[in-house]
């Protein structure tokens, strides 16, 4: 008689599944930062071998659980390079050419979920601030403790225009020119990335 084997499951059909609810869990419930591959694996019942198998990074993993179908490492890096006075404008037109093509019913399907559901919502809020938001105001000289004040309010900016145009599909915004969009909105979102988050006092006279 074959002893039954114990310990960790072997990779098989339904492990990938069990490491996404595990990631989902623990992502939602500690942030990017503080999830661990090693305690996702443990949670899944799984090698933490099998976890890079499956999807690679930790990024990638979370991309996976979040269900995004872009990575903003690849497309940020475009966003900054003609230098922090374009970043606005650049920001903007990126984000409408994602939301704007194939991959954007994927993106206004998350967005809808995010809203009905906290768990969503924890997982979509943790992907823009780590891996949209962080990844600008890193490469900006700007005073560190400014950087959560000035991230919250491009996130804004984003999320509100995505809500305006692709689900509640207000007129003018839902069927204008993506250049119209980006002339209107860019200097605001330059503003919160670079500009002074307070009014300069009145001359004194």
């Amino acid at each position: 008689m074959t002893a039954r084997r114990t310990g960790r499951r072997p990779g098989r059909p339904d492990t990938r599944a069990a490491i996404l609810a595990a990631a989902r869990v623990a992502f939602a419930e500690r942030g990017f930062d503080a999830a661990s591959i090693r305690a996702i694996a443990t949670a899944a019942g799984v090698d933490p071998a099998l976890v890079h198998h499956y999807f690679g990074s930790k990024e990638e993993l979370f991309r996976a659980t979040v269900a995004i179908p872009i990575d903003p490492a690849e497309l940020l890096p475009a966003v900054l390079a003609a230098g922090p006075d374009e970043a606005g404008e650049r920001l903007v037109r990126t984000f409408l050419s994602v939301w704007d093509s194939p991959a954007g019913g994927a993106a206004v399907a998350l967005l809808r979920s995010a809203v009905s559901n906290e768990w969503t919502a924890r997982l979509v809020r943790e992907f823009l601030i780590t891996q949209v938001l962080r990844r600008i105001l890193e490469h900006l000289d700007l005073d560190p403790a400014e950087l959560p004040l000035r991230g919250a309010l491009v996130g804004s900016q984003l999320i509100g225009l995505a809500m305006m145009r692709y689900v509640i599909r207000l007129e003018p915004v839902a069927s204008a020119a993506p250049e119209t969009l980006v002339a209107a909105l860019a200097p605001t979102i330059q503003r919160y990335l670079t500009g002074p988050l307070t009014a300069a006092p009145p001359p004194k006279g």
